[in-house]
């Protein structure tokens, strides 16, 4: 997975897989994702970013996976 942003345009771009992309669909009218030959979600972007999304701050956890 990757994110980037771009200050100069305000967007978001998350890259989940390197997927071929296929499909591309509009969620609102600003933001859109784009998807694979299989329906996989492969990028979603995000215009106006710092409108809806903190950018001040990025967390990422792994939760661990409890044993039956």
């Amino acid at each position: 997975m990757e994110i980037k942003y771009f200050p100069d345009t305000d967007t978001l771009l998350i890259n989940f897989t390197n997927s071929a992309i296929t499909e591309t669909a509009d969620v609102n009218e600003n933001a859109l994702i784009e998807l694979g030959e299989e329906g996989e979600l492969v990028s979603m972007t995000i215009e106006h970013a710092s409108d809806y999304v903190d950018l001040g701050s990025f967390s990422y956890l792994k939760m661990a996976v409890e044993s039956p």
